[in-house]
């Protein structure tokens, strides 16, 4: 038997869920693991979704979060919102709906907080290179959605991963938050066979995450909370830098929703609980539906696609396959001394990296680095070192 008072947390904890949560919510009971816990979910005084956020939390790739472009890459703004600040406004947002739809905020934030760990330097241009590198390569396709998922199934703990629940995979593997829906409807009932092969067809069909539903009801508050987070935000960050005007969103967009983003999230978020509450989907009213899909390609052509903001993308692209094709190159004349042995390798287990085409294992180590690691591993690479003060004492030619 446990401590008394952990006994009594425990309790409690799942009274709360019982009394409170809507009969379409995800309990903690029901979550499902893949291997068995040293502490059992059931024995354990941190309800299972809780549990996996501090995991992911802890995690080397979410450490990585911290320089990982948004949408404006190259901009020198310490106000222009990053990775990092996106997946907690994912889950502030997500936590906010599910507490009025009476779900579990944990598993929201769980999967919120993990859902863009696969995002790759330079946002969703860099994730177009890698793509079409791994096509050349002939080793299937790369997609943000399922490579969060590797890291955290396949990668951390040295290959091991973090024993995530089912649930949790998921989510994060459906959550496409460049897909916008009026209505959010789960696919229950999932077993770890169909994640599995939902997970392994990312890799081998071209943009099947896009079929993809989530099997919660919290998935899907979370799928629309990631467009409901950066729609408006990404207008700020814009005007900020002076690409767009605030009065350049049309009228009727601007009516409705409005056109900051505290308003926008606002109207979006009442809308959602006004038309689901109760309900076993996720659905917007027809006005505010049409509404935000204007300001989403309103933002398309105005921001994403902004010849000005994607000026250097030529430069990136090279950048990417130079990489590439150099570190693939270390792995094949086994250059220990390479940053891809000492900092990607070296800390694998022998399963990955038997198991892992060496194509891959570049892709998985790019795929991971931050905007400022994957510069300075191009400085490094490709550009001439500075000799600094003077030649160091063991690299100076001595003559008899």
């Amino acid at each position: 038997m446990g401590h008394p008072t952990r006994t009594k947390i425990i309790i409690k904890n799942k009274t709360r869920e019982k009394d409170t949560f809507s009969e379409y919510a995800c309990r903690s009971i029901k979550a499902i693991r893949e291997k068995k816990e040293e502490i059992p979910d059931r024995e354990n005084i941190r309800p299972s979704f809780f549990h996996d956020t501090d995991r992911i939390i802890h995690s080397d790739a979410y450490s990585r979060y911290i320089d990982k472009t948004q949408v404006f890459y190259l901009f020198e703004n310490d106000h222009i919102t990053h990775r990092s600040l996106h997946v907690q406004l994912v889950s502030k947002i997500g936590r906010t709906l599910g507490r009025f739809l009476r779900l579990n905020e944990d598993l929201i934030e769980a999967i919120s907080l993990g859902h863009d760990l696969g995002h790759v330097p330079y946002g969703h241009d860099g994730e177009k290179v890698l793509n079409e590198i791994c096509k050349q390569s002939e080793v299937g396709y790369f997609c943000h959605n399922a490579q969060s998922v590797r890291f955290l199934y396949n990668i951390e703990n040295k290959g091991n991963g973090l024993n995530l629940t089912l649930q949790v995979l998921d989510g994060i593997l459906a959550h496409n938050g460049e897909l916008l829906h009026k209505e959010y409807q789960p696919k229950y009932d999932k077993t770890w066979n169909d994640f599995l092969e939902e997970y392994n067809s990312c890799f081998n069909e071209e943009k099947f995450s896009k079929k993809i539903k989530p099997m919660t009801l919290e998935g899907c508050v979370m799928r629309i909370s990631d467009i409901i987070a950066y729609i408006g935000r990404d207008i700020e960050d814009a005007i900020r830098v002076r690409l767009i005007k605030r009065e350049d969103i049309p009228d009727a967009i601007t009516n409705k929703i409005g056109n900051k983003n505290k308003d926008i999230i606002n109207s979006l978020v009442l809308d959602i609980t006004d038309n689901s509450y109760g309900k076993n989907n996720i659905c917007f009213s027809e006005d505010t539906f049409k509404a935000l899909k204007d300001l989403m390609e309103f933002n398309y052509a105005n921001i994403y696609k902004n010849d000005i903001i994607r000026s250097e993308n030529s430069k990136v692209h090279n950048m990417f396959k130079m990489l590439f094709n150099s570190f693939c190159e270390d792995l094949k004349n086994q250059n220990k001394d390479s940053s891809i042995f000492i900092h990607h390798i070296n800390s694998l287990n022998k399963e990955y990296l038997d198991k892992t085409p060496k194509e891959r294992i570049v892709i998985d180590y790019i795929a991971g680095m931050t905007d400022d690691y994957f510069n300075n591993q191009f400085h490094k690479k490709f550009l001439p070192k500075k000799h600094g003060y003077n030649v160091e004492e063991n690299n100076r030619n001595t003559y008899t």
